[in-house]
């Protein structure tokens, strides 16, 4: 052998070897979840512990893409375990929306995901003429290696940064949610009529002659339940009326199949992107007032402990009286609006009726144990421009309780009676906590000097409700609740009757949402089916049967890729608006304690971070069980719930992250 092929063959061995010099232990598959320092874990499928992958270790692993890898043997108890990533199976984002940074002759795509921690490099003649600064999405031609970056081309132009609406559309594409309707999608919408048929009314219930109203926020415009209310001595008749989205949108059908791709409606900062088409959200759909509109309805007679003792589940026609909104509602009955009162004042008496039933509905469901968290969501408010001019807190009141109150006793009526007589359904299902999570959380709360108790080794709701009424008033309650609330599992769809454990609710679905939700739209194919005689066995149950399992699945995942754009949404910008106030001082509340530092909220909902380097005064340290950073030297603690004043430090948008520091 000659001696250049000698040492190929040594250099062939060499690489070989260290292919297949592989810790010994399990091998596993599943999920890459990258970080912006280079390291990162490995969601498996079954296991509630992420496996960390350290960065010499993950290979030329990035964000979403499937591995396999093997769990190093010899870990420490009570340490997060560790693995190694052995093969790449499948790549998990073929496309990144980033920012696009010209360098010469060529340029970089710079994630705007920080999980996908390395640029893009992007060769000149496939920039296609993109400037400096423009948002772009860019399709990865080669993944690269450990030493080198991955190589792509631009295949769309979102445009400029300051652009208005740029910035969402960005979060739009990057995670995959579709934002255009096909062509074909449009055209069958176009072709669905903007009345009710005559042929449609056939075999309904006509409840035209019911007093109905809709009560929604102000600028909502796809409005898909309406309420009836009277009462019958001690007898309460509430008509909870949705809208038949099921008529107008055929299973299979490229509507029908555009809806479940989707799964959801998405709610962001600037524009909501829908689930159905305007045409029919907006239009024959939404239950306008004054215009008849077909409906499934539940009509439920309600005693005055607030339970349910008959009720009767239909397809119906109905006339909305009135378009109302909460804040009308909310000031009609607290009395601080004469004028709308007066406005309104044949439908007053049926508004104080609903939140007497409300009250009634929601005093039985907290005797039962259902968990109740109140927390303000942010209410961000745009200009013209799309900028943020103001962020609030939205805070719950009587008339959005009144619905939700309404909304829920309708979803687990109609789940009790398709569970309890077994047809093949789509239920809205939360397991019980992790008993591990829940000790640490009671050994934080007893830590705060809040007595708890708890019986056996599952707690149940009616013990978490008591913990929560405990902490009312408390200056860390809000903090105490949101760490309650993280503890909890994630609901989701399944075909399983399993119970609601945050509602305490043995029955639980989503029926009252089919313009916004695709599992309330397949539900109300199953109550239509049924009410019509089709459920045999040898028909649409076999059907069903074989379909449901991936309806709730795929549902699940659209349901969460909805929340983490809102989520990204909402923190884009609240960064945008604390920018515009760098140097600022602000009062807040710690929020979150970590190793890294304290989170602080302000009164308009927005967080950021004081890290730990900030604190000069001393060297401190977290002590995990008592939530608190502790100066070494001086004692002094920073705890969850103290009020502290602080200076806005930094906002970076790329990152979506406010950084404050300590107020001299």
């Amino acid at each position: 052998m000659k001696k250049k092929d000698r040492n190929k063959s040594k250099i062939k061995n060499k690489i070989q070897n260290r292919r297949i010099k592989i810790p010994k232990g399990t091998k596993a598959e599943g999920i890459f979840i990258g970080h912006p320092k280079g390291f990162g874990f490995v969601e498996i499928e079954g296991q509630e512990e992420d496996i960390f992958i350290p960065e010499e270790d993950t290979e030329t692993a990035m964000h979403q893409d499937k591995v396999r890898i093997v769990i190093k043997d010899g870990q420490q108890e009570g340490k997060r375990k560790e693995g190694v990533v052995i093969k790449v199976l499948e790549r998990g984002m073929p496309e990144v929306v980033g920012t696009y940074q010209l360098n010469k002759k060529y340029g970089f795509v710079v994630s705007d995901n920080p999980k996908f921690s390395k640029d893009i490099f992007i060769p000149g003649r496939d920039a296609r003429g993109v400037k400096n600064g423009d948002k772009v999405i860019a399709r990865i031609t080669d993944y690269g290696s450990k030493n080198k970056n991955p190589e792509g081309k631009i295949t769309e132009n979102l445009g400029n940064i300051r652009t208005p609406g740029t910035d969402i559309l960005a979060i739009v594409k990057s995670f995959g949610i579709p934002s255009e309707f096909p062509d074909k999608v449009l055209r069958q919408a176009a072709r669905v009529p903007d009345h009710v048929l005559d042929a449609d009314r056939d075999g309904r219930m006509d409840l035209t002659h019911l007093k109905t109203v809709t009560i929604d926020g102000e600028d909502a415009k796809d409005l898909d339940d309406a309420i009836s209310l009277s009462k019958e001595g001690n007898i309460y008749h509430l008509g909870v009326h949705i809208a038949d989205v099921s008529n107008y949108v055929q299973y299979n059908s490229a509507l029908d199949r555009e809806a479940l791709k989707r799964g959801t409606s998405v709610y962001l900062a600037d524009r909501v992107v829908p689930m159905l088409p305007e045409r029919l959200s907006n239009g024959i759909c939404s239950l306008n007032q004054g215009q008849d509109r077909l409906t499934l309805s539940c009509l439920m007679d309600i005693n005055e402990e607030g339970r349910v003792i008959s009720h009767q589940i239909a397809e119906t026609v109905i006339r909305v009286d009135e378009r109302m909104s909460y804040t009308d509602v909310r000031n009609i009955l607290e009395g601080t609006d004469p004028e709308t009162a007066k406005r309104y004042e044949k439908l007053v008496p049926m508004f104080f009726l609903m939140k007497e039933l409300s009250e009634l509905i929601r005093s039985s469901r907290h005797h039962r144990g259902s968990i109740d968290f109140d927390f303000p969501e942010s209410k961000i408010i745009l200009n013209d421009a799309g900028k943020v001019i103001d962020i609030k807190p939205y805070e719950p009141n009587v008339a959005t309780r009144i619905i939700e109150d309404f909304m829920l006793m309708a979803n687990e009526t109609v789940a009790q009676e398709y569970c309890t007589r077994e047809i093949p359904f789509v239920y809205r299902t939360h397991e019980n906590p992790d008993p591990e999570k829940v000790e640490s959380l009671l050994t934080l709360i007893r830590n705060q000097g809040v007595k708890v108790e708890k019986s056996r080794e599952e707690i149940t709701p009616k013990e978490i409700q008591k913990i929560l009424e405990s902490i009312e008033g408390l200056p860390n309650e809000p903090q105490i609740s949101r760490l309650t609330l993280r503890t909890m599992k994630r609901a989701q769809y399944t075909t399983q009757c399993s119970g609601h454990f945050g509602l305490a609710a043995r029955y639980y679905c989503h029926f009252t949402s089919p313009i916004r939700r695709y599992p309330d739209l397949q539900i109300h194919r199953i109550i239509k089916d049924n009410l019509r005689g089709r459920l045999t066995r040898e028909g649409r149950t076999k059907h069903y049967e074989e379909i449901l399992d991936e309806v709730a699945r795929q549902s699940s995942v659209c349901e969460r890729r909805a929340e983490e754009a809102e989520r990204e949404s909402d923190k884009l910008k609240k960064a945008e608006y604390m920018s515009y106030h760098l140097g600022e001082e602000f009062e807040g509340i710690i929020s979150g304690v970590t190793g890294w530092g304290f989170y602080v909220e302000l009164p308009n909902t927005v967080e950021g971070l004081v890290h730990v380097n900030t604190l000069r005064d001393d060297y401190y340290i977290f002590d995990q069980d008592n939530f608190e950073l502790r100066g070494e030297c001086t004692k002094k603690a920073y705890r969850l719930g103290d009020k502290v004043r602080v200076r806005v430090e930094d906002a970076d948008l790329m990152l979506k992250t406010v950084d404050f520091v300590l107020a001299d």
